[in-house]
């Protein structure tokens, strides 16, 4: 080691790099630690849930809450100024049929509007599929030219031809009686209609809960109205009219609510009750599926032909449990892989982007055997002073390491020496396709004419400082070439 020359070769040493981060079989079965869900959660149809999924209802519910405001208002300004007046004055079982209609009243209502209606599942991927390759074969098996894949089935009940029509967003075909709802973007089952008032949907399991919540609510309207009239005339026969209605503002307020109120409700109480008899639909009597116009055989085959067997299976028949089973656990079909802490995707990426991941490891590997080639020669190899070995263009073999630029990679300490007796081919393996090159070893590598002598003691160390010299533009320009072909692949 010549004098003076330790110092700036002593900075010179290589850094242990970590590739502990880097490798892509640390975590190739680290699954991601997912919390159970349940199945409301992940509900596809546009309803709202409460209560751990217990309650479930259509998005709009602000003509619920009207609802709800009318009939509490309205019922507590009865109880609240005219039911002690009436109590006194005619009955005090007044208060109580009044308070036993409007709970039966509010139950319902609620038992309606927080229930599923009958939503039927969506189909699965798999069996969507399955379905799309019956329809397929089906259209396949027709004789003429094409024909676009039917989408309807037709099914006989009680020798009546009834069609099954497909639905496009729950891929299934739906059961006889049952039909889409565009508002909460369902398949209900016996659709009847969506009614806003409730904020919800209609259908086979919440029905009777609907009927009997208009039919009582058309009972209490007619019990308060019935019964606020009766105050008002009451009073005025004592103070006259006028002064009845100053002393009792909160009569007046409420006649009018249910003045406006009673005929629809009524009414639509009415119409349920025709259609709970012949067994029907709201949705069925509007398009007017067993109307006599459409045909003379034409009949309503659910119809048990009895108006009270209708009514008794309508409201008094068990209910069906719910076919969506909101409140269950979601089952994960596969287990789902960690994510690499080091940014490369492996599990679940697409080819492509696992082919752009191999490019980038090739083109950095490559730069980072580049710039190691570059680098100068460790501490413990002997060096040659400028005075000694001076080719023009090019810095001394005695130039300190420090001119190297902070932040440049350096190679782990493990990696050959470039005066050892590793080939150069061992420090930057190329692909035979990428480079043609062949490099020698310093043992095969003759001496330069007229620089050392043969028998010098550093015959062998220079020779390998001068190939390492005169190599560094071909081996630059090699290297360059196999990374543009590298980065092309």
């Amino acid at each position: 080691m010549p004098p003076g020359g330790g110092g700036p070769m002593k900075d010179c040493e290589y850094s242990q790099i970590s590739t502990h981060s880097s490798s892509p079989m640390e975590s190739p079965h680290k699954k991601k630690k997912i919390a159970a869900r349940r199945k409301w959660e992940v509900f596809p149809g546009r309803n709202k849930f409460f209560c751990n999924g217990r309650i479930m209802m259509a998005r709009q519910t602000g003509v619920f809450y009207l609802t709800l405001i009318l009939i509490l208002v309205t019922s507590g300004l009865f109880f609240a100024f005219d039911c002690p007046y009436l109590a006194v004055n005619i009955t005090p079982a007044i208060p109580v049929v009044g308070g036993i209609l409007f709970f039966f009243v509010m139950g319902t209502l609620l038992r309606t509007s927080f229930s599923d209606p009958g939503v039927l599942p969506r189909a699965t991927p798999d069996e969507a599929a399955d379905l799309e390759r019956q329809i397929d074969i089906a259209n396949g098996t027709s004789s003429g030219g094409y024909r676009p894949p039917p989408r309807t089935k037709e099914v006989i009940i009680n020798g009546q031809t009834v069609k099954l029509k497909y639905c496009f967003t729950c891929k299934i075909f739906r059961p006889p009686r049952a039909s889409h709802c565009s508002l909460c973007d369902n398949c209900v089952e016996r659709f009847d209609h969506h009614c806003p008032w409730v904020g919800n949907c209609v259908g086979k399991r919440n029905y009777r809960f609907f009927y009997m919540f208009i039919l009582s609510l058309s009972f209490l309207t007619v019990f308060i109205f019935a019964f606020v009239i009766a105050h008002v005339i009451l009073r005025s026969q004592q103070t006259g009219f006028l002064n009845a209605l100053k002393d009792s503002p909160a009569s007046v307020l409420e006649a009018v609510v249910c003045f406006f109120s009673v005929w629809s409700i009524v009414g639509l109480s009415g119409f349920h009750t025709y259609l709970i008899s012949s067994n029907q639909t709201t949705n069925e009597d509007i398009k007017g599926s067993w109307s006599n116009k459409r045909g003379k055989e034409n009949y309503n085959p659910y119809s048990y032909g009895n108006i009270f067997t209708n009514c008794c299976v309508a409201l008094c028949g068990p209910i069906s449990p719910s076919l969506i089973d909101r409140r269950g656990y979601i089952q994960p079909d596969t287990p789902q892989p960690a994510a690499p802490s080091n940014g490369i995707t492996m599990y679940g990426a697409t080819q492509s982007q696992s082919d752009m991941c191999d490019q980038d490891q090739c083109i950095q590997s490559t730069k980072f055997v580049l710039q190691a080639a570059a680098t100068p020669l460790l501490q413990s190899e002997p060096s040659l002073t400028s005075e000694e070995l001076h080719m023009p263009g090019k810095p001394g073999l005695g130039t300190p390491c420090a001119s190297l630029t902070l932040g440049q990679p350096t190679p782990p300490s493990s990696m050959p020496n470039l005066a050892t007796e590793a080939t150069l081919s061992d420090i930057m393996p190329l692909k035979d396709e990428h480079g043609g090159h062949q490099f020698l070893t310093p043992d095969e590598a003759p001496s330069p004419p007229r620089m050392l002598g043969t028998g010098s003691p550093l015959t062998h160390s220079r020779t390998m400082h001068m190939l390492g010299l005169a190599s560094q533009d071909s081996l630059h320009e090699d290297s360059v070439r196999g990374l543009v072909k590298l980065s092309s692949v």
